[in-house]
Protein backbone atom coordinates (compact mmCIF):
# COMPACT_ATOMS: atom_id res chain seq x y z
CA UNK A 1 0.00 0.00 0.00
CA UNK A 2 1.11 3.49 -0.86
CA UNK A 3 2.30 6.23 2.02
CA UNK A 4 0.17 9.08 0.70
CA UNK A 5 2.01 12.47 1.33
CA UNK A 6 0.74 15.90 1.20
CA UNK A 7 3.34 18.58 0.33
CA UNK A 8 2.13 22.39 1.45
CA UNK A 9 4.16 25.10 -1.42
CA UNK A 10 6.09 28.27 0.55
CA UNK A 11 7.10 31.67 -0.70
CA UNK A 12 7.74 31.38 -4.51
CA UNK A 13 4.47 29.98 -4.85
CA UNK A 14 2.27 33.06 -4.97
CA UNK A 15 1.30 34.36 -8.32
CA UNK A 16 -1.38 36.97 -8.71
CA UNK A 17 -4.90 35.72 -9.47
CA UNK A 18 -4.41 32.36 -7.09
CA UNK A 19 -7.26 31.45 -4.86
CA UNK A 20 -9.98 33.25 -7.20
CA UNK A 21 -12.20 29.87 -7.28
CA UNK A 22 -11.43 29.41 -3.33
CA UNK A 23 -12.81 32.42 -2.38
CA UNK A 24 -16.03 31.93 -3.96
CA UNK A 25 -16.14 28.94 -2.15
CA UNK A 26 -15.48 28.95 1.21
CA UNK A 27 -16.40 33.15 1.67
CA UNK A 28 -16.75 32.60 5.76
CA UNK A 29 -13.37 31.71 6.17
CA UNK A 30 -12.00 34.31 4.40
CA UNK A 31 -13.88 36.61 5.88
CA UNK A 32 -12.22 35.05 9.58
CA UNK A 33 -8.92 36.15 7.65
CA UNK A 34 -9.76 39.42 6.72
CA UNK A 35 -11.03 40.57 10.42
CA UNK A 36 -7.96 38.54 12.03
CA UNK A 37 -5.53 40.65 9.73
CA UNK A 38 -7.35 43.93 8.91
CA UNK A 39 -7.57 44.26 5.66
CA UNK A 40 -9.18 41.78 2.66
CA UNK A 41 -6.32 38.94 1.69
CA UNK A 42 -8.80 38.07 -1.03
CA UNK A 43 -8.27 41.18 -2.89
CA UNK A 44 -4.94 41.70 -2.59
CA UNK A 45 -4.22 38.33 -3.86
CA UNK A 46 -6.84 39.09 -6.64
CA UNK A 47 -5.16 42.48 -7.33
CA UNK A 48 -2.01 42.09 -5.84
CA UNK A 49 -2.48 45.96 -5.59
CA UNK A 50 1.33 47.62 -5.09
CA UNK A 51 2.70 44.47 -5.89
CA UNK A 52 2.43 43.46 -2.24
CA UNK A 53 1.74 40.02 -3.06
CA UNK A 54 5.75 39.48 -2.96
CA UNK A 55 6.57 41.30 0.21
CA UNK A 56 6.78 38.61 2.75
CA UNK A 57 4.52 39.81 5.55
CA UNK A 58 1.07 39.88 3.05
CA UNK A 59 3.26 36.87 1.18
CA UNK A 60 3.13 34.45 4.24
CA UNK A 61 -0.99 35.15 5.10
CA UNK A 62 -2.14 35.07 1.60
CA UNK A 63 -0.13 31.62 1.01
CA UNK A 64 -1.17 29.97 4.47
CA UNK A 65 -4.44 30.77 3.48
CA UNK A 66 -4.60 29.62 -0.32
CA UNK A 67 -2.78 26.18 0.63
CA UNK A 68 -5.63 25.80 3.88
CA UNK A 69 -8.40 26.03 1.56
CA UNK A 70 -6.98 24.38 -1.13
CA UNK A 71 -6.54 21.29 1.88
CA UNK A 72 -10.54 21.77 2.86
CA UNK A 73 -11.42 21.37 -0.99
CA UNK A 74 -9.39 18.14 -1.21
CA UNK A 75 -10.89 17.01 2.43
CA UNK A 76 -14.05 16.84 0.33
CA UNK A 77 -13.84 14.04 -1.47
CA UNK A 78 -10.68 12.47 0.20
CA UNK A 79 -9.42 11.29 3.64
CA UNK A 80 -6.10 12.70 5.36
CA UNK A 81 -2.74 11.81 4.39
CA UNK A 82 -0.51 9.21 6.19
CA UNK A 83 2.49 12.25 6.09
CA UNK A 84 2.18 16.17 5.73
CA UNK A 85 5.13 17.92 4.62
CA UNK A 86 5.33 22.01 3.86
CA UNK A 87 8.30 23.71 2.71
CA UNK A 88 9.15 27.00 5.34
CA UNK A 89 5.79 28.87 5.41
CA UNK A 90 4.34 25.16 4.08
CA UNK A 91 5.07 23.46 7.37
CA UNK A 92 2.57 25.85 9.46
CA UNK A 93 0.26 24.48 6.77
CA UNK A 94 1.56 21.19 7.19
CA UNK A 95 0.97 21.82 11.84
CA UNK A 96 -2.33 23.32 10.86
CA UNK A 97 -3.78 20.04 9.19
CA UNK A 98 -2.16 18.08 11.42
CA UNK A 99 -4.11 19.53 14.45
CA UNK A 100 -1.26 21.12 15.94
CA UNK A 101 -3.44 24.70 16.16
CA UNK A 102 -6.61 26.03 14.01
CA UNK A 103 -6.44 27.84 10.99
CA UNK A 104 -6.88 31.36 13.12
CA UNK A 105 -3.92 30.51 15.38
CA UNK A 106 -2.01 29.56 12.35
CA UNK A 107 -2.79 33.11 10.25
CA UNK A 108 -2.07 34.92 13.29
CA UNK A 109 1.42 33.30 13.55
CA UNK A 110 2.53 33.37 10.25
CA UNK A 111 1.23 36.73 10.03
CA UNK A 112 3.73 37.20 13.13
CA UNK A 113 6.18 35.65 11.32
CA UNK A 114 6.47 37.43 8.15
CA UNK A 115 6.16 40.82 10.27
CA UNK A 116 9.30 39.68 12.25
CA UNK A 117 11.23 38.69 8.73
CA UNK A 118 10.44 41.41 7.18
CA UNK A 119 11.83 43.42 9.69
CA UNK A 120 15.31 42.78 8.73
CA UNK A 121 16.60 44.96 6.07
CA UNK A 122 18.92 45.10 3.37
CA UNK A 123 19.01 40.91 2.61
CA UNK A 124 18.14 39.01 0.50
CA UNK A 125 18.33 35.12 -1.63
CA UNK A 126 19.35 33.99 -4.44
CA UNK A 127 19.27 29.97 -5.92
CA UNK A 128 22.33 28.25 -6.46
CA UNK A 129 22.40 25.68 -9.97
CA UNK A 130 24.46 23.37 -10.62
CA UNK A 131 26.47 22.89 -6.96
CA UNK A 132 25.78 20.31 -4.23
CA UNK A 133 25.56 21.07 -0.75
CA UNK A 134 29.73 20.16 0.37
CA UNK A 135 30.79 22.15 -2.91
CA UNK A 136 28.83 25.18 -2.23
CA UNK A 137 29.28 25.30 1.45
CA UNK A 138 33.29 25.46 0.40
CA UNK A 139 33.06 28.19 -1.76
CA UNK A 140 31.11 30.05 0.82
CA UNK A 141 33.13 29.55 3.55
CA UNK A 142 36.49 30.10 1.96
CA UNK A 143 35.24 33.44 -0.07
CA UNK A 144 32.05 34.18 1.38
CA UNK A 145 31.71 33.49 4.88
CA UNK A 146 28.82 36.04 5.50
CA UNK A 147 26.92 34.66 3.14
CA UNK A 148 24.77 31.07 4.38
CA UNK A 149 23.13 28.06 2.59
CA UNK A 150 19.26 28.73 3.50
CA UNK A 151 17.80 26.12 1.52
CA UNK A 152 18.92 22.49 0.12
CA UNK A 153 15.99 21.75 -2.23
CA UNK A 154 17.75 19.00 -4.22
CA UNK A 155 20.50 17.17 -5.10
CA UNK A 156 22.20 20.25 -7.10
CA UNK A 157 19.81 23.65 -6.10
CA UNK A 158 20.80 25.17 -3.29
CA UNK A 159 19.44 28.66 -1.79
CA UNK A 160 21.99 31.40 -0.18
CA UNK A 161 21.12 34.33 2.33
CA UNK A 162 23.16 37.45 3.28
CA UNK A 163 23.18 40.93 3.04
CA UNK A 164 22.46 42.00 -0.03
CA UNK A 165 25.43 43.81 -1.21
CA UNK A 166 27.43 40.32 -0.43
CA UNK A 167 24.96 38.40 -2.66
CA UNK A 168 25.69 40.61 -4.97
CA UNK A 169 29.52 40.01 -5.07
CA UNK A 170 29.00 36.92 -4.30
CA UNK A 171 26.97 36.61 -8.05
CA UNK A 172 29.56 36.62 -10.29
CA UNK A 173 31.95 34.70 -8.33
CA UNK A 174 29.67 32.04 -8.47
CA UNK A 175 29.15 32.65 -12.33
CA UNK A 176 32.82 32.12 -12.77
CA UNK A 177 32.72 28.75 -10.90
CA UNK A 178 29.76 27.57 -13.61
CA UNK A 179 27.35 27.59 -11.39
CA UNK A 180 23.46 29.17 -11.97
CA UNK A 181 22.78 31.94 -10.13
CA UNK A 182 19.37 33.41 -10.17
CA UNK A 183 18.16 36.27 -7.32
CA UNK A 184 14.69 35.39 -5.25
CA UNK A 185 12.23 37.96 -5.09
CA UNK A 186 12.38 37.83 -1.54
CA UNK A 187 12.40 40.22 1.30
CA UNK A 188 15.29 39.51 3.29
CA UNK A 189 17.60 36.40 4.05
CA UNK A 190 15.36 33.93 5.27
CA UNK A 191 16.52 30.59 7.00
CA UNK A 192 19.67 32.33 7.56
CA UNK A 193 21.81 33.98 11.03
CA UNK A 194 20.05 37.36 9.67
CA UNK A 195 16.77 36.14 10.75
CA UNK A 196 18.42 35.19 14.19
CA UNK A 197 17.45 38.62 15.81
CA UNK A 198 13.74 38.21 15.80
CA UNK A 199 13.53 34.47 17.16
CA UNK A 200 13.48 35.35 20.50
CA UNK A 201 10.27 37.46 19.69
CA UNK A 202 8.58 34.57 17.74
CA UNK A 203 9.20 32.14 20.31
CA UNK A 204 7.04 34.11 22.64
CA UNK A 205 4.51 34.95 20.81
CA UNK A 206 4.35 31.36 20.02
CA UNK A 207 4.63 30.78 23.50
CA UNK A 208 0.98 32.04 24.41
CA UNK A 209 -0.70 30.02 21.45
CA UNK A 210 -2.12 26.78 22.58
CA UNK A 211 -0.31 23.82 20.91
CA UNK A 212 -1.25 20.47 20.66
CA UNK A 213 0.16 17.34 19.47
CA UNK A 214 0.41 16.56 15.62
CA UNK A 215 -2.37 14.13 14.94
CA UNK A 216 -1.06 12.82 11.91
CA UNK A 217 3.04 12.51 11.41
CA UNK A 218 5.15 15.96 10.55
CA UNK A 219 8.37 15.93 8.93
CA UNK A 220 10.21 19.01 10.24
CA UNK A 221 12.36 21.17 7.95
CA UNK A 222 14.73 22.03 10.67
CA UNK A 223 15.89 18.16 11.42
CA UNK A 224 14.29 16.17 8.21
CA UNK A 225 12.92 13.99 10.60
CA UNK A 226 9.20 13.49 12.23
CA UNK A 227 8.01 16.41 14.11
CA UNK A 228 8.01 15.67 18.20
CA UNK A 229 5.61 14.32 19.99
CA UNK A 230 5.76 16.71 22.85
CA UNK A 231 4.34 20.73 22.54
CA UNK A 232 7.31 22.19 23.60
CA UNK A 233 9.59 19.99 21.13
CA UNK A 234 6.92 21.27 18.34
CA UNK A 235 7.59 25.08 19.79
CA UNK A 236 11.60 24.27 19.49
CA UNK A 237 10.99 23.11 15.74
CA UNK A 238 8.81 26.16 14.66
CA UNK A 239 11.04 28.40 16.15
CA UNK A 240 14.21 26.96 14.99
CA UNK A 241 13.37 27.03 11.35
CA UNK A 242 13.08 30.60 11.15
CA UNK A 243 17.32 30.86 11.10
CA UNK A 244 18.11 27.21 10.07
CA UNK A 245 18.50 25.82 6.75
CA UNK A 246 15.41 24.15 4.92
CA UNK A 247 16.49 20.74 5.02
CA UNK A 248 13.98 19.80 1.62
CA UNK A 249 15.98 17.41 0.16
CA UNK A 250 16.89 15.33 2.98
CA UNK A 251 12.95 15.70 4.51
CA UNK A 252 11.65 14.13 1.01
CA UNK A 253 14.67 11.46 1.12
CA UNK A 254 13.92 10.49 4.56
CA UNK A 255 9.62 9.71 3.15
CA UNK A 256 11.14 7.67 0.55
CA UNK A 257 13.17 5.99 2.76
CA UNK A 258 9.39 4.59 4.43
CA UNK A 259 8.23 2.62 1.21
CA UNK A 260 6.06 3.88 -1.78
CA UNK A 261 4.90 6.88 -1.71
CA UNK A 262 1.77 8.73 -3.53
CA UNK A 263 3.00 12.84 -3.34
CA UNK A 264 0.66 15.64 -3.59
CA UNK A 265 1.10 19.21 -4.27
CA UNK A 266 -1.86 21.01 -2.08
CA UNK A 267 -2.01 24.93 -3.23
CA UNK A 268 -1.16 27.19 -5.98
CA UNK A 269 1.27 26.15 -8.41
CA UNK A 270 3.53 23.45 -9.02
CA UNK A 271 6.71 24.14 -7.81
CA UNK A 272 7.50 21.52 -4.88
CA UNK A 273 5.70 18.54 -7.68
CA UNK A 274 8.69 19.90 -10.29
CA UNK A 275 11.68 19.70 -7.38
CA UNK A 276 10.26 16.41 -5.93
CA UNK A 277 10.97 15.00 -10.31
CA UNK A 278 14.59 16.70 -9.78
CA UNK A 279 15.50 14.67 -6.48
CA UNK A 280 13.63 11.01 -7.70
CA UNK A 281 15.47 11.46 -10.89
CA UNK A 282 18.36 11.30 -9.09
CA UNK A 283 17.28 9.16 -6.61
CA UNK A 284 16.87 6.51 -9.61
CA UNK A 285 19.93 7.37 -11.74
Amino acid sequence: MSINVILFPGQGSQFQGMGADLFQEFPETVAMANNVLGYNIDELCLNNTDNLLNQTNYTQPALYLVNYLTYQKYLKTNKAPNYFLGHSLGEFNALNAAGVFDFETGLRIVQKRGELMLSINGTGMAAILGSDYESLKSILVENFPELDIANINTHSQMVISGPLELLDNAADFIEDEGLGYVPLKVSGAFHSRYMTPVKESFKKYIESMALKQCEVPVISNYTATLYPSDTVGILKNMVNQIDSPVKWLQSIEYVLSLGDCEFLEVGPGEVLTNVLKKIKSNVVS
